[in-house]
């Protein structure tokens, strides 16, 4: 690949600097450290839930990986849920052309926080509902003692176009928010529809919440294909479901968030957070969720090290703790560092999975765009020098953004991610190595660049 060393009339980065991103570039493209770290995070400790034994068998492998390269690393407690989830089990036992002494398997996972049902179960009636305004148009009383379904459909077309993101929270808050709308309305259970892409009976998990003042219901994720069928039946007759999920929610438990400093040369108290998060859902093993956002931020630390780059400013790796359950280690690190936010000059976060990144978006002021032209040049060779502007960057830095932080995350293809994300799928086996070399590019190029620029990014 070439050196990128042309135009630098008003940059922040001198022709040796633009010529140390593009080693970075391609010391990213032909090294394998990311993909070594992601295999043994997905295959070998597992599945990541936060207070779970793999979690923080996660945090000691990658603070061990990161004291290895010769970095300060510090873990940092945060009090996270623990949630097991049990036993999980749907079958229809009436519905319209029923064949006398039969039932019908429904597939479904119980929603991250669900309570649980009897451990016998529960048998009710179900009724099914598009979206809010169907819930509304019901007659009074409709879904008193049922079971209620939100069957909002994801939207594969938008997805397809490369809004993945926008199609997953147009569904999302039927999960976020169907516990409490069910059993305002007295339900006694509430499905929701799979809030992903995929056609093969995949149930997605993912966080719900609750109100302490009203009942919690329990709560589960049906797939699309089930979610289509109850609703089909329901439209002929009466339909009863007979839920069985047995999750239990422990005391809190301890996490860390996972603190590896690369040191400033001239600086040390001005930090660039290079992140994603360790924890993940237990029904795969976190590979794009997010497994691979951890892997190329620490192979940033890694790039570090094996080209012998010191930056002006300190370079902080964090793999973040509980992110899919409440951002409770985000929480933790503000509470922890409020007093040197002024000193984070930039914070990257990865956690749209691992597939092409085009570019860079970035959170702040306007003027970041001109300012980061010359890293994006950096990245054009590996086809990833779009910049663009967006109100938020991650989940776990995103009260850094709120703060004034400038923030920056590879724009992904979000074509795919929601067909794995949150299920079973999201093994190993679904990260292309040659979009997660392109994705660890990025994150060390730009980590570098913001690191070692003469003044610090716009603010």
């Amino acid at each position: 690949m070439a050196e990128v060393t042309g135009k630098n009339s008003g940059s922040a980065w001198t022709p040796d600097q633009l010529a140390a991103m593009s080693r970075l570039r391609d010391a990213a493209m032909q090294d394998p450290y990311a993909l070594d770290e992601l295999r043994h995070l997905t295959d070998n400790i597992g599945p990541r839930l936060s207070g779970s034994p793999q979690a923080q068998q996660a945090v000691d492998y990658v603070a061990a990986e990161m004291r290895a390269l010769g970095a300060d690393v510090t873990l940092e407690k945060a009090s996270v849920p623990h949630w097991i989830r049990g036993a999980e089990t749907g079958e229809l036992v009436s519905w319209p052309g029923q064949t006398s002494g039969t039932t019908q398997k429904i597939v479904l996972t119980a929603l991250g926080g669900s309570t649980a049902t009897p451990a016998e179960g529960i048998t009710a009636p179900v009724v099914v509902v598009d979206n809010w305004g169907q819930l509304r148009a019901l007659p009074p009383h409709a879904a008193e003692g049922k079971i209620l379904l939100f069957n909002h459909a994801f939207d594969k077309e938008m997805a397809a176009t490369g809004s993945g993101d926008q199609a997953y929270g147009n569904a999302v808050i039927y999960r976020g928010a169907g516990p409490v709308v069910a059993a305002s309305v007295g339900a006694v259970a509430v499905l929701v529809r799979s809030v992903g892409g995929a056609d093969f009976r995949l149930p997605h998990t993912g966080m719900t919440v609750y109100s302490d003042k009203l009942p919690k219901i329990p709560a589960a994720a049906v797939t699309a294909e089930d979610a289509d069928l109850l609703k089909t039946l329901s439209s002929q007759g009466p339909v009863s479901l007979h839920l069985t999920l047995t999750p239990q929610t422990l005391p809190d438990a301890t996490g860390y968030n996972v603190i590896a400093d690369w040191k400033g040369t001239e600086h040390p108290e001005q930090v660039v957070i290079v992140s994603g998060h360790l924890d993940s859902w237990d029904l795969g093993t976190g590979a794009i969720d997010d497994g691979a956002g951890v892997a190329v931020s620490m192979q940033t630390i890694h790039l570090l090290k094996l080209l012998n780059l010191h930056p002006r400013r300190t370079v902080r790796f964090v793999a973040w703790m509980s992110e899919e359950e409440g951002s409770e280690g985000a929480a933790a690190y503000l509470a922890d560092h409020k007093a040197e936010l002024a000193q984070h000059i930039g914070a990257l976060e990865s956690d749209l999975g691992a597939d092409h990144p085009t570019g860079i978006y970035y959170a702040g002021k306007p003027a970041l765009a001109a300012w980061l032209r010359p890293v994006a040049q950096a990245l054009e060779p590996i086809g990833a020098g779009i910049l663009t502007a967006t109100p938020e960057t991650g989940e776990d830095i995103a009260n850094l953004t709120m703060d004034g932080v400038p923030s920056f995350a590879p724009i992904q293809d979000s074509r795919f991610y929601f067909n794995y994300h949150h299920t079973a799928a999201d093994t190993f086996d679904k990260v292309n190595p040659k979009h997660l070399s392109e994705n660890a590019a990025v994150m060390a190029v730009l980590s570098y660049a913001l690191a070692d620029a003469a003044e610090p990014a716009p603010r």
